[in-house]
């Protein structure tokens, strides 16, 4: 045993450690930041990316090209991780995040290279991160949610960078709509679920791009199920139902024994009277239309044809929950359940129409609707998508205005501000701690370096003029021009960020980028698979972090 080594982990592991792994964590982060680098700013660039199906992505949204992106590091992988909390919490900003936490990464090498301990480095980027969000709350302004031009500049910046600033107000339009439908709702503080639930998007290729609306109700891609139904009716009585409407068979396992000719039609009457009686517990109330999540037999639409009803079915649960809250219906269980109180009044019209090769149904004009559907037109489906991406992005930005009602400016003036304020404050930080502090202060440029780049600009004259701006006082709105890259107030070129998005920006930058730091142990562990077929001893290298090793 003299000499020999101790093997504890399983030879075919790779393993990195102590400053390697760090020095390969920060590689890997800037190489995740390096490929969103281009699209941050109104003249940023597109990405085209190939899907796993087979289909392609063409779009500038950091989530969407991350989304797609397989990398096989772990700390990219982590990085890909901000990208989509950033988009679940605040929707917006997915780009800047990632910039941001990548450069706060990098601001960390020279501290590694020089032996600091990490967590050194890791206390001044939280002293610094809390700083940071307490000039946030005092330079953030306060808005009039009632004024509709007031929310409109924060929502025209949020598109300015995105694909769809080429129509105008038109994204920002149909986001503010939908959200002050779905407002009508009253709950402020669950705002970001209803809008998932009951602003829903339909895009239908064809048509153009400006014949996009929001409806005061509700669209559905179903057509009545017999051509003889009515596809036009005015102030209609609507059921909700979410049962079948055919003969149900029995539990248990049934044998019927015939003796007479006649046995099989009374069996087949039998089920006739009791569809009949189902139907009749609909007809007594004087329904003019019958919606269900369930399937409808044909004897059921026969009578119901004959009580002139139209009738919908196999219609989703969640557009049937949209239809309950724009025509004040309740989804009922069973049809001999039915009450007065449950059938829905408040709807104006209801018709079918044909859009290209399909047909729906449309419910508008409705008295206060608080759901409503987004109607997306456009060329082809890649636009369409991409615009889907970007009304996502623009509906919650206005979530987010009405639950926090306080703007930033943008163009990175804030990014500016704050930089220069952290270096006033750094010299009174104690110890190892000031000059991370620093770092991350010089760190918050990249957004406004990248900017300027992204236009073209002398970056490097644009951030010393910004300096120079923001080392005066009344300096606070002067940020980059995203179009022309030059210098500009942003309260006349009106270029606003929401509060919220920003601090969401700060906090999973700067948090990550501590969490990744903390890391001095990578080991990537390679299971065994035996092959049954060919030779025994042959491995297959198999990536094992994630959700792979977890099962």
């Amino acid at each position: 045993m003299q000499g020999a080594p101790v093997i504890v982990v399983n030879a075919n592991t790779k393993r990195e450690q102590g400053r390697k792994a760090q020095l390969g964590n920060i590689q890997a982060a800037k190489a995740v930041s390096d490929i969103v680098l281009t699209t941050l700013g109104p003249r940023s660039m597109l990405k085209m990316l190939l899907d796993p199906m087979g289909g392609i992505v063409m779009t500038n949204d950091g989530n969407a090209i991350l989304r797609e992106i397989d990398v096989q590091h772990p700390a990219a992988k982590s990085m890909i991780e901000l990208a989509r909390a950033q988009d679940e919490e605040v929707g917006d900003g997915t780009t800047s995040v990632i910039i941001l936490a990548g450069e706060m990464m990098v601001a960390a090498r020279p501290f590694i290279e020089k032996n600091i301990h990490p967590t050194e480095i890791v206390n001044g980027y939280f002293k610094a991160l809390e700083d940071s969000l307490t000039i946030l709350d005092e330079i953030a302004q306060q808005i009039d949610t009632e004024k509709k031009e007031e929310v409109m500049k924060a929502l025209q910046s949020c598109i300015g960078t995105k694909f769809a600033f080429r129509w105008g107000t038109l994204i920002s339009d149909l986001s503010l709509q939908a959200t002050r439908i779905v407002l009508r709702g009253g709950n402020v503080n669950k705002l970001n679920l209803e809008i998932k639930r009951y602003a829903k998007v339909e895009k239908i290729p064809g048509g153009t791009l400006e014949e996009s609306c929001v409806l005061e109700g509700v669209m559905i891609n179903k057509d009545v199920t017999h051509p003889r139904m009515r596809r036009e009716i005015k102030n209609p009585r609507i059921i909700l139902l979410d049962c079948t409407l055919e003969y149900k068979k029995g539990e248990s396992m049934t044998n019927m024994e015939m003796t007479k000719e006649s046995d099989m039609t009374d069996a087949l009457q039998q089920e006739i009277n009791e569809v009949a009686l189902m139907c009749n517990d609909i007809l007594k109330h004087k329904p003019d239309i019958v919606i269900t999540e369930k399937g409808v037999s044909d004897l059921a639409q026969h009578f119901l044809l004959k009580g002139n009803v139209s009738v919908i079915r196999r219609v989703r649960k969640t557009d049937n929950t949209r239809i309950a809250r724009v025509s004040g219906a309740t989804i009922v269980n069973r049809p001999e359940e039915i009450q007065e109180t449950d059938i829905g009044t408040l709807c104006g019209t209801f018709e079918v129409k044909k859009i290209g090769d399909d047909y729906f149904a449309f419910f508008v004009d409705c008295q206060n609707p608080t759901a409503c559907s987004i109607i997306l037109r456009g060329a082809s489906k890649d636009v369409l998508n991409e615009m889907e991406r970007n009304l996502h992005d623009c509906l919650a930005v206005a979530k987010n205005i009405y639950q926090d009602p306080k703007l930033l400016p943008g163009g990175g003036a804030v990014e500016m501000e704050v930089s220069a304020r952290l270096l006033e404050k750094a010299n009174r930080v104690e110890g190892l701690g000031q000059l991370p502090y620093k770092a991350v202060a010089y760190a918050l440029e990249i957004i406004p370096r990248t900017l300027s780049a992204n236009c073209g600009a002398d970056t490097v004259r644009v951030l010393t003029e910004l300096r120079a701006k923001h080392s005066e006082t009344g300096g606070l709105y002067f940020g980059v021009d995203g179009n022309t890259g030059k210098i500009a107030k942003m309260n006349d070129i009106n270029v606003w960020e929401p509060l919220s998005v920003k601090k969401q920006v700060f906090k999973t930058a700067i948090e990550s980028a501590c969490m990744l730091l903390r890391i001095d142990d990578v080991v990537s562990g390679i299971k065994k698979k035996q092959q049954q077929s060919g030779r025994q001893g042959e491995e297959e290298p198999q990536e094992t972090f994630g959700d792979q090793r977890d099962g």
